[in-house]
């Protein structure tokens, strides 16, 4: 067996398996396999491996220390194929993120302050630096907290993830067409660059209300699906004869505020909420909204002329965008510079470790590494 010692960790409504860099050091050239394997990726149910087999849970994240200026933590974000032997390396996780957060102050990669710690964090898959603030009363790094988010009622400590400067890390500009509202493949659609590429799509030109439950969404996956690729092309995300990609660029719809019921069963009024808001998660409608597209939608929401910005015209507060998901409201505060730019975006989560563990991975991929 291949010996790799990894870490659990809730962040949001999502779970991570955190590795250290230097773990993983010897598989640099085999990490796909070395993952997939790990996880059991090749079955849908992922039975003879750690994987959760949902989108949500079937992540992995590899962290070292940042060698630049003003970085403390660089990680690496995996989504592991779910029926599918291998891994995609195109986007980042916001909910992994703020796991990885925690997890620097708990294992030393960053120094506790008092009473809070800010740890600086880069994405390695997007170039997307963030930021994630911990209480850390007398420097003491917590195991356990009170916070809760939209979509699980499991309590954590609380981590304030901020995206800075997010426009454009993939694609150089926040409307990589330069075009605030544009038809992708039949649909109006706004296609954005901000925590991670995203194609988000008018839920009424693709005949959906945008507030649809999880179950009603997933007859939509595989008309988004078509759009997602039509998106990839026209943002230069990809080239005509690449291969299909499920987790770039984000896909969802969205509409303006009305009634409806979360995931467990609890109304929500349209006046309590700015915009409805569905995305979909590789293969799957999202049970939440992941805090990339989050960040992507927010970002747009503050645009003008963006089908977002439109839609949510009517909101309260002018730094602050609350999004209507299937499992109820996530707000995203927004800051911007004196030119108008986003500056940073930032969403409250929670997060928790789980177990840490050593993963025995098949002897077979001995030779490979």
């Amino acid at each position: 067996m291949v010996r790799l010692p990894a870490t659990l960790m809730r962040g949001g409504t999502s779970k991570c398996w955190v590795f250290d860099a230097d773990d993983l050091s010897m598989a640099d050239d085999r990490l796909d396999e070395v993952l997939a394997s790990a996880f059991g990726a090749a079955d849908p149910r992922q039975i003879d491996g750690v994987g959760g087999a949902t989108s949500t849970t079937s992540k992995a994240v590899i962290v070292g220390p940042s060698r630049e200026p003003g970085t403390d933590v660089d990680y690496l974000f995996a989504q592991v194929g779910i029926g599918t032997f291998g891994v995609e390396w195109g986007s980042n996780c916001g909910n992994c993120a703020t796991a990885v957060g925690l997890y620097a102050l708990q294992t030393g990669l960053a120094t506790p302050g008092d009473p809070v710690s800010t740890v600086r964090l880069r994405n390695r898959n997007t170039g997307v630096r963030l930021s994630a603030t911990v209480p850390t009363p007398g420097g003491t790094v917590p195991e356990l907290g009170s916070a809760t988010v939209p979509g699980s009622s499991a309590e954590g400590v609380p981590v304030g993830l901020g995206f800075a400067s997010p426009g454009g890390a993939s694609t150089g500009a926040l409307l990589p067409t330069g075009d605030s509202v544009e038809r992708v493949d039949g649909a109006l659609a706004t296609l954005v660059d901000a925590g991670a590429p995203a194609a988000l799509a008018e839920a009424a030109s693709v005949g959906a209300s945008g507030l649809e439950t999880v179950e009603e969404f997933a007859a939509l996956v595989p008309r988004l699906a078509l759009l997602r690729r039509a998106a990839a092309l026209r943002m230069g995300l990809v080239g005509p004869d690449d291969p299909v990609t499920f987790a770039v660029p984000k896909v969802g719809v969205v509409a303006p505020a009305g009634d409806y019921v979360t995931s467990l069963g609890v109304p929500v009024r349209a006046d309590a909420y700015d915009l409805a808001v569905r995305m979909v998660s590789m293969h799957a409608p999202h049970p939440v909204i992941g805090l990339t597209s989050a960040v992507a939608v927010a970002a747009a929401a503050m645009t003008p002329g963006t089908l977002p910005a439109k839609l949510a015209e009517n909101r309260p507060l002018a730094s602050t965008i609350r999004l209507g998901t299937p499992a109820g409201i996530v707000e995203a505060e927004v800051t911007t510079d004196h030119a108008g730019a986003i500056d940073t975006v930032t969403l409250h989560r929670a997060a928790r470790r789980l177990a840490t563990a050593e993963l025995l991975v098949p002897a077979l991929l001995r030779e490979s590494v």
